[in-house]
């Protein structure tokens, strides 16, 4: 890349990259060591996820989580739910999946076999080469594991490998969890955008993160460390 008077002329394989890529991020699998990403399916996961997203007790492998509150461990700070039947959810994920820019994954746990939440490539503007990662949500049997991290990790890695400049990550602002993760994760804050949203009846503000492809070889290491720890 070089400098001009307008700014950085990116080459053209980059230039040709921003042409090629689809506006729908194309279906892929994704394999880690403690979990595996595949785009949703309705009929193969919804029944698990919405046993696993309800407030029932939950066991998987040798976890337990007894009944919880599942506006306060997921939906809160979503753009819906909690979600009193299947059909309700599945409306909410059907139009994620139908989304013209979104890929949506299910995530599984690889040890047991089971879905354990859903995240998305959203936002996709393969023109200027930056993608978001959103709508992410795990049950609380997969939360404060590995299962984030590694998730992150892969679509990361994938975006980075796609050619892509740019990956975005945005959170409510009163969501402290999230906003904790995407700086663990090696996110740059980039500040917040006021009144963003109403959501659920509510003011959102949204705080926005990214990382660049520059800055990706440095975070690719600090997370694979922390995937190790």
């Amino acid at each position: 890349m070089r400098e001009n008077e307008l700014g950085t002329q990116l080459s053209e394989h980059l230039v040709q990259k921003s042409r090629e890529l689809p506006e729908k991020p194309s279906p892929v699998t994704l394999t880690g060591q403690f979990v595996r990403l595949e785009p949703l399916s309705l009929e193969r996961d919804l029944d698990q996820l919405y046993k696993f997203s309800n407030g029932e007790p939950i066991q998987l492998n040798d976890r337990m989580i007894e009944a919880y509150d599942s506006a306060v461990m997921i939906w809160n700070y979503m753009s819906a739910g909690p979600f009193e039947t299947k059909i309700a959810l599945a409306a909410f994920l059907q139009r994620q999946i139908d989304a013209s820019n979104t890929l949506c994954f299910c995530v599984y746990d690889l040890q047991s076999g089971s879905p354990i939440g859903v995240c998305n490539y959203l936002n996709n503007f393969p023109a200027h080469l930056k993608i978001e990662l959103g709508n992410i949500w795990y049950s609380p049997i997969a939360q404060r594991t590995k299962a984030n991290l590694e998730t992150t990790y892969l679509l990361l890695e994938h975006a980075f490998s796609l050619g892509y400049r740019r990956v975005e990550w945005k959170c409510d602002s009163l969501n402290e969890r999230s906003h904790k993760s995407a700086l663990r994760m090696g996110f740059q804050f980039e500040g917040k955008q006021e009144q963003h949203f109403i959501i659920k009846g509510r003011n959102r503000d949204t705080d926005w993160f990214r990382i660049l492809d520059c800055e990706w070889p440095q975070i690719r290491q600090s997370l694979e460390a922390k995937l190790k720890a």
